[in-house]
């Protein structure tokens, strides 16, 4: 599994990810849905450099002209709820994608919060078979929501590439997903933090994106 740091790089990217990181920012949902977006634009941006193009002719008012075209044939999955502002972004970039969704919620399994298990109820795809599938799902904490999410989707076909895509990833989750997918899939990350906290949470993160994005659920 190849793995690509975008934090790495000095790019706007970073000023996005300042800004969803702190605390007075996260205070207005329409901004913080905004950097999300533009982290999805972003990442699909440098995730197209590495996509199979074929040279079309396009004629102008004036003449004609041959530009090199993606050829694949492009998936956007995510995972509901906290996915959707950057699936949006993805989309922004792959216009032509066609889309697919799974419901993989986090439960914990113990009293004090700090064991968890990841349950898959509901999936909308359509088939993956010789498709780029792009998952994009922001935090990849744990790495059971994305290793569920994974494995459901390739029960609608085999994918010719497979690429993972998030805002924030942990050391943790990057080794579960990599014991799940296959050798040639990369990952996409606009940062890597330290780890967890006893309650599964990525530290220094910058909290639960599902609820900054669209309020606290019950």
């Amino acid at each position: 599994m190849k793995i690509i740091n975008l934090s790495e790089q000095n790019t706007v990217v970073n000023l996005f990810m300042s800004e969803i990181r702190d605390r007075k920012y996260q205070q207005n949902r329409l901004l913080f849905r905004n950097n999300i977006r533009r982290i999805g634009e972003m990442t699909a941006y440098e995730l197209s450099k590495t996509l199979d193009y074929k040279t079309k002719t396009v004629t102008t008012p004036l003449g004609t002209i041959d530009i090199a075209l993606p050829k694949d044939d492009i998936v956007v999955a995510t995972v509901l709820r906290a996915g959707l502002p950057f699936h949006e972004g993805f989309l922004h970039v792959f216009d032509h994608a066609e889309s697919a969704f799974v419901s993989a919620y986090r439960m914990y399994t113990n009293r004090e919060h700090t064991e968890v298990g990841v349950h898959t109820e509901y999936m909308a795809a359509p088939t993956m078979k010789g498709k780029t599938l792009i998952i994009a799902d922001p935090m990849l904490a744990t790495g059971g929501s994305m290793a569920a999410a994974y494995e459901a989707l390739l029960r609608h076909g085999k994918p010719a590439h497979v690429h993972i895509a998030c805002v924030i990833a942990t050391p943790e989750g990057l080794d579960v997903v990599g014991n799940a997918v296959s050798d040639d899939t990369t990952v996409w990350c606009a940062a890597i933090d330290l780890g967890m906290n006893a309650n599964k949470y990525i530290v220094p993160g910058f909290g639960d994106c599902g609820d900054l994005c669209f309020g606290e659920k019950l």
